[in-house]
């Protein structure tokens, strides 16, 4: 082969060298852009504006010490007069009964154990009686259930059935004034003390504050709820009893209980029930201090009839709320948008803070959950709503991806 031929084929060979090496460069680089990920795309946050609700007006009595709370909802929610501990009374008849609920059980409607009353008993009986104290009748060889034997506890507040309950579930009233203190203590109620088993004692002795908590556990118990609720009881032998809370029925008032004492003047622990939006409202207060129950009565109506409006049902978010939006570098906008509406039960001019985060976000489908946003109402748990992407966010497609190489290498 001439030296002119030797030289055009390997010109020939270097041009289909570099041909084949543009094509394949072609296909990697298509194949490269193509395959390679999109850059994430950092969200745009609307931050919620807090919320505040007005604050509540209320009318407390001009005597004594007060408070209010409300079932679901921490702590007292307010209160007027002196905070210090005082003496009881008969609302002392209150732990009484949770404890000895404790170590003797009673469910919903059932009637529990029959106690036999004996000797022992109408003893107790005739001391009460001796030292002033509110009575019930009793007859050594009666047989009263558990439930009819509470309800001559609390109804007509008989002393001496506290003191007989508290024998029969402990052995002893020392025995029973040492579980009443460690129940005490495991629930938190540090500022209440117990030396009887009625409130008779002077050492008998709460907060508003803690009277408050007992209220709420109260309420909370099936069982006593429905005894506490009870206007009359008629009991073997006993005949027909009266509960000594005359405001019963009155303002929703369905409970608890009352206390009397020339020390503690005319107390009442109260609970009652009213719906505010969605939400039905169990408040649970106590007035201590008055100089009769007619004076304490018409006081507490008036507070309960100040309380209901400081509850307000309140919308956090309604469902599709923005909440922020993502951008792409190609061009798609989608929306970040609350799942659902969500309402939540607020109390007076609590604070109301709101918090949005989000992901970054590559590709996602209308519907995606991206983030949340938690609502933080006073001093409660965050109530969080999940938040999803309105709109989908696609790929950018081919020509997008060959066009901004060093973008994908970015992402």
């Amino acid at each position: 082969m001439s030296p002119s031929r030797r030289i055009i084929l390997r010109r020939r060979r270097l041009a289909v060298a570099s041909v084949l090496l543009v094509v394949l460069g072609g296909v990697g680089y298509v194949g490269a852009t193509n395959l390679a990920p999109v850059p994430e795309s950092a969200a745009t946050i609307v931050q919620p504006a807090s919320l505040t609700q007005p604050v509540a007006a209320l009318t407390w009595p001009a005597f004594g010490s007060s408070a209010i709370g409300a079932v679901g909802l921490p702590g007292v929610l307010a209160s007027s007069g002196d905070q210090n501990t005082v003496p009881i009374a008969s609302i002392t008849k209150m732990v009484t009964a949770l404890v000895i609920l404790d170590a003797k059980p009673l469910g919903v409607g059932e009637a529990g154990p029959n106690i036999t009353f004996t000797d022992a008993d109408v003893d107790i009986y005739y001391d009460v009686i001796a030292e002033n104290g509110s009575a019930a009748p009793v007859v050594s060889g009666m047989v009263l259930t558990q439930r009819e034997a509470f309800e001559a506890m609390l109804l007509p507040s008989a002393n001496n059935y506290a003191a007989s309950l508290a024998v029969w579930a402990y052995g002893s009233v020392d025995n029973y004034l040492a579980a009443a203190t460690t129940w005490l203590a495991d629930n938190a109620l540090t500022q209440t003390s117990v030396a009887d088993t009625s409130g008779i004692s002077t050492a008998s002795v709460s907060t508003p504050a803690d009277l408050v908590e007992i209220g709420k556990l109260v309420v909370g118990h099936p069982s006593l709820a429905e005894i506490v609720a009870l206007p009359s009881a008629v009991l073997p032998v006993i005949g027909t009893i009266t509960n000594t809370n005359k405001l019963l029925g009155r303002d929703g008032v369905d409970g608890i209980k009352t206390g009397t004492t020339d020390v503690a003047g005319a107390c009442l622990l109260f609970s009652t029930d009213f719906i505010v939006g969605d939400n039905t409202v169990t408040l649970v207060g106590v007035v201590l201090g008055g100089d009769t129950h007619s004076e304490l009565n018409s006081a507490i109506s008036a507070l309960i009839e100040s309380v209901q409006p400081g509850f307000q049902d309140v919308v956090l978010t309604e469902e599709g709320a923005v909440f922020g939006s993502y951008t792409t570098k190609w061009g798609d906008v989608s929306d970040i948008v609350a799942a659902r509406a969500v309402s939540a039960l607020v109390w007076s001019d609590s604070p109301i803070s709101g918090s949005v985060t989000a992901t970054d976000l590559q590709l996602g489908r209308a519907g995606d959950d991206v983030g949340e946003v938690s609502f933080t109402i006073g001093t409660g748990s965050p109530v969080t709503v999940p938040l999803e992407l309105q709109d989908s966010v696609t790929d950018p497609g081919p020509a997008w991806r060959m066009g901004h190489p060093g973008e994908l290498a970015a992402g």
